[in-house]
Formats: structure tokens, C-alpha cells, sequence
């Protein structure tokens, strides 16, 4: 039993368990992204002014203008970031975007339509499909952000048990896949948005108008699902269940408990999806629809450019559906609170946009971001250093600050700053430079020990397993992270050669 394979049942710590303490007491001596912000915008306005006393200066890559460094000790800095500070904070891009989704998606979550949705799934599914649609659904629960981690496993046990499967196998895999695929989706999710926001912050630095939508890795995505959930079924049903042996349970089985109108609520939620995405069709379609470009085109179209509202509209429509129905909304105040929960949940998130938003708009201003990346490419020309071989050695650096610093959004709120002006000056579209840190950030996730993610699923995982320790769980996952980081690379090579979207109007190279 794989589960068994570790330091807690044989008495010693095996190689592998000292490696991920190491990695865990390195992880935790670490500040918070917060504090790892405010450092680095110090650290802006010091290699600032050293730079800046050197006279350097860059030609920009379109205009042929000659930037100077500036420097953000001088008088004309310290007044920049003053007056700046606020409007660093309320304008960045993510910010507004990401809490708009979440009301919606929010609200379906706390009135319980995500959960029953997801556990329908998994057992209506045949039994010889289970953990393809555990994988499936497990994928596709990122649309719950980091609440897919603590809602899906535990779900999944329980579908397992309920079909006679061990419970283990379904956890396992609902784990891995929620948290190994959490980049991947069939929808635009909180995710898509949020990457968006930043990469378009860091695409400026470079050219003023560059924007990264939501969609930009849509494509990429939905083929990433179905790949993976192929990917983690056999690794659950060939490398994790048959070390597990046969599951005896003791005392009764455990049961998913749902709202007594789930039922009617699913219903209801579902016409009024397609009332909602019937309109919306409509709206597009329709002879001279403002939603598209003067072309009659969808890429890009303002369409495109106001998906998020969209989206958040279509989760209040289907929520209110579901909720009222079921009785988790029994007046106009109920929402309000279903609300303000989901975005009570993001307060860390905000927290650390205060400080992101100052380093990124200080590496802006100081043209510091501007100079290291046409210099940097240059760098990389000179040596022959790009194509996929570039694509690939970032993807691993950004495996690697996979086990320092958890947070997606904080280490891309840290990469793309520099990656993102750098890559696009050697020709790639910022929408598509996303792409090999998503899947890097994502593949690893379910490994760090700096994930809190883990602890949580590690205390599930004694209910069935008493003696399991956290190297128990993270050599669970070992196949997995693995599986999932080559095959993604596979993926993203194939879209690299063959030039395929990645998403609407998204391409490897720029065109």
C-alpha cells in the first residue's frame, strides 16, 4: 500500500521525507508575499537611482525613442510615488476584475450549487467511468478557486465509497487533480482573469497598449482538461488503487448529504442557463450586434474585452436559480451576505495587491523593467538561447519558486514583470508567455510543502489512514505532479511548432 511506504509506519525518515522537511522549514522561513513586495519595491528604488547614476538608457523596440533610467530617490521620484500610491492600488487591472467573478461564482458556491453539481457528476457516472469523471470534475472545481482543494477530495472519497472503490483512491485523485490541473478548465474561471490583469500590467511596459484578456489561454485550456483527465485516471486506476488494496470499511458508510429540492434547484438553475446563454447568443447574432468589432468579427470584439461581466452575470442568474429554489436564498439580504462572504475570502488577496500594485507600477515608471528586457533579449539572441528551449527552462524555474512561494497569483504578480517584457521581445504574444508558468505553478502545486492546501487534505487522509505524514501524501501526489508538468510540455511544444491559437486570437509568436 503506497500509503504505507513512509516515515510514520517504518520509524525512519526516508531521503525523500528529509527533502520535503527541508524544503517545508526553507518555504516557512520565507515573509509573506506581502512583505516580499514591499522588499522588492525598495529594492526597485535603489537599483533605480544605481542604474539611473550610471545614465543608462535603452532604444524602444517600436518608437526608436531613447528611454533613461529613472531614478525613484530623486525628487521627481518620491513625488511619483506619493501621488501614485492610491491610484497603483484602485487601478490595477486584476484587482476589479477578479472581485467582480467572484461575486458570481461566489454566490454559487455558497448556495451549494457547485457541490451538488460536481457530486451529481461523479455518481451518476457509470462505475467503469468514476475516475475519469472524478479527474474531469475534480479539473473543472478550479472554477471554485482554492475552495476546489477542500471541497472536491473529501466529495470524492465519498463517491468512491458509495460505489464500493476505496475511498483513498477517490480522495487522492480528487486532491491531485484539483490541485495538479488547477490551471485547466472547459470555462474562463477567477483564474483566467486574474492572469490576465497581470500580464497586461507587465505587457505595458513594453508597448502601452497591449491587452491580455481572460480567453487568451481558453483553447490551450479545454485541450488541457480532457488530456489530463485521461492523464490522472490512469495514474489513479494503474500506479495509486492497486497499491491500496481492498478497501473494508468499518462501521457505515458515510453519505452525502444534499438540500431536500436539490433536485427542482439543479432544474431550475439549468433553464435558467440556458435562458441566460440563449440571450446571449441572441445579443451576438443579431444583425449588426455592438458586441462585435466593425469587422463582424469575435477577436477581439468587445465582447471579448467584457467577458468577465459576462460570466459574473451568467453565476448570479444560475445561483439565484438554484438558491432560491432551494431555499439557501429567502430574501434580497441573503444574497448580500452569500456575497460579501465570497469577497471576505479574498482579503489576503487584496492585502498583497496593495503591495504588488506599488512594485509593478515602480518597475514600470523607473523604465528599469523596459531596460533589462530588450537588454536581456539581446542577452538571449546573442547566445542562441530561445524557442521552446526557452519556453521550457522558464516552465522549470517556475516549477522550482513553486516550492518557495505557493501563491499563483503572488509569484506571477513577481514573474511577469520581468519574464513577460523580456519574451516579448523576442517575438512571443504576451497571452501565450502565460502559458509555460501556468502550467509550471500548477503541476507542482499539489508538492509544496508551503501549500496550506496540504494540511488540510493531510488531515482528511488520517480519517482513512491514522499513521499517515505529510511525506505519506506528497508521495501520493509524486506521479501526478510529474505526469501532469511532462505531458503539459508535450502540449505546449505541439502548440509551439504547429503555431495553433492558444486562445481567441492568441498565438506562440506575435503576428
Amino acid at each position: 500500500m503506497v500509503l504505507e511506504t513512509n516515515a510514520a509506519s517504518s520509524g525512519t525518515p526516508t531521503r525523500s521525507d528529509r527533502f520535503y522537511a527541508r524544503v517545508e522549514r526553507l518555504g516557512n522561513a520565507l515573509p509573506d508575499p506581502f512583505v516580499i513586495f514591499v522588499v522588492l519595491a525598495v529594492v526597485v528604488i535603489v537599483l533605480s537611482a544605481i542604474v539611473a547614476s550610471f545614465g543608462a538608457s535603452v532604444a524602444h523596440p517600436t518608437t526608436g525613442e531613447i528611454l533613461a533610467v529613472r531614478s525613484l530617490a530623486s525628487g521627481e521620484g518620491l513625488v511619483y510615488m506619493l501621488d501614485s500610491m492610491i491610484d497603483n492600488f484602485v487601478g490595477f487591472a486584476p484587482l476589479g476584475l477578479v472581485l467582480a467573478i467572484m461575486l458570481g461564482i461566489g454566490l454559487a458556491e455558497r448556495v451549494g450549487l457547485l457541490a451538488v453539481c460536481a457530486r451529481r457528476l461523479m455518481v451518476s457516472a457509470p462505475a467503469r467511468l468514476a475516475t475519469l469523471t472524478t479527474c474531469f470534475v475534480a479539473i473543472n472545481m478550479s472554477i471554485a478557486s482554492d475552495a476546489a482543494m477542500i471541497l472536491l477530495p473529501p466529495l470524492a472519497a465519498l463517491v468512491f465509497s458509495e460505489i464500493g472503490r476505496h475511498p483513498v483512491a477517490g480522495f487522492v485523485a480528487g486532491f491531485a487533480c484539483a490541485g495538479a490541473g488547477f490551471t485547466a478548465n472547459i470555462l474562463v474561471v477567477g483564474t483566467d482573469v486574474l492572469y490576465a490583469g497581470l500580464t497586461t500590467e507587465a505587457a505595458k511596459i513594453i508597448d502601452p497598449e497591449a491587452s491580455v484578456t481572460p480567453v487568451a489561454n481558453w483553447y490551450f485550456n479545454i485541450v488541457s482538461t480532457l488530456v489530463l483527465t485521461v492523464v490522472g485516471a490512469v495514474v489513479t486506476d494503474r500506479v495509486i488503487e492497486p497499491r491500496l488494496g481492498r478497501w473494508q470499511p468499518s462501521g457505515a458508510i458515510e453519505t452525502i448529504e444534499e438540500a431536500p429540492n436539490a433536485s427542482r434547484g439543479l432544474r431550475n438553475a439549468g433553464l435558467a442557463s440556458l435562458a441566460f446563454l440563449a440571450l446571449v447568443l441572441a445579443a451576438l447574432f443579431w444583425p449588426g450586434s455592438p458586441l462585435r468589432n466593425a469587422e463582424g468579427g469575435l477577436v477581439p470584439s468587445p465582447f471579448l474585452s467584457s467577458i468577465v461581466v459576462v460570466i459574473f452575470l451568467y453565476f448570479v442568474t444560475v445561483g439565484l436559480a438554484y438558491g432560491i429554489t432551494t431555499g439557501a436564498i429567502r430574501s434580497s439580504s441573503d444574497v448580500a451576505q452569500k456575497m460579501t462572504q465570497s469577497i471576505a475570502d479574498l482579503a489576503p488577496y487584496i492585502v498583497l495587491v496593495f503591495a504588488a500594485a506599488q512594485f509593478i507600477a515602480f518597475f514600470s515608471w523607473s523604465r528599469l523593467g523596459t531596460w533589462l528586457a530588450i537588454n536581456g533579449a539581446e542577452g538571449l539572441i546573442a547566445i542562441d538561447f530561445t524557442g521552446f528551449g526557452l519556453l521550457l527552462a522558464y516552465s522549470c524555474l517556475s516549477a522550482l519558486l513553486e516550492f518557495l512561494i505557493t501563491s499563483g497569483s503572488a509569484k506571477w504578480a513577481l514573474e511577469a514583470p520581468v519574464f513577460v517584457p523580456l519574451m516579448m521581445q523576442l517575438g512571443y504574444d504576451p497571452g501565450f508567455i502565460q502559458v509555460p508558468y501556468r502550467v509550471a505553478d500548477s503541476s507542482f502545486n499539489i508538492l509544496s510543502p508551503t501549500n496550506p492546501y496540504l494540511y488540510v487534505a493531510l488531515g482528511f487522509l488520517k480519517r482513512y489512514v491514522p499513521e499517515a505524514g505529510l511525506g505519506t501524501l506528497m508521495a501520493a501526489m509524486l506521479p501526478y505532479a510529474l505526469s501532469f508538468f511532462v505531458v503539459w510540455q508535450v502540449l505546449v511544444a505541439i502548440f509551439y511548432f504547429l503555431n495553433l491559437p492558444v486562445g481567441p486570437g492568441v498565438y506562440p509568436m506575435a503576428g
